[in-house]
């Protein structure tokens, strides 16, 4: 009877220091976010959270295509994200992005379809 208890005071000390102490940050019981049904999280009243939100279009540096970024393949580089229009632009940037990076690559063309590669 005696490990009965024994267990049982490990469990509910386990328990509580998960739902209220160090784990609640780790499972989330304690967030600083509102978050919406249907959107991204709404920051509190702290104004020093910021959500990124990415631009609707978005030029492919390596055809120089207009992509939508919400179809879009990305790939993150230098802290920036880029977006590709196809796995083969992304895998063919992400081998040698500086390349293609360069300030002439980078110059908006005129739109072209999103089906290119296709």
């Amino acid at each position: 009877m005696s490990s009965l208890f024994y267990f049982l005071f490990w469990a509910g000390l386990i328990f509580l220091m998960m739902r209220f102490g160090c784990g609640a940050h780790v499972m989330g019981h304690k967030s600083k976010h509102k978050h919406s049904e249907d959107g991204p999280p709404v920051p509190s009243e702290n104004t020093n959270n910021m959500v990124w939100v990415a631009p609707p279009r978005d030029i492919d540096p390596v055809c120089g295509t207009q992509v939508n970024t919400k179809t879009a393949k990305s790939s993150v580089y230098n802290g920036s994200v880029y977006y590709l229009c196809s796995r083969e632009c992304r895998e063919i940037f992400e081998v040698n992005p500086k390349e293609y990076l360069s300030s002439e690559n980078l110059k908006i063309q005129a739109p072209e379809t999103e089906a290119k590669h296709a």
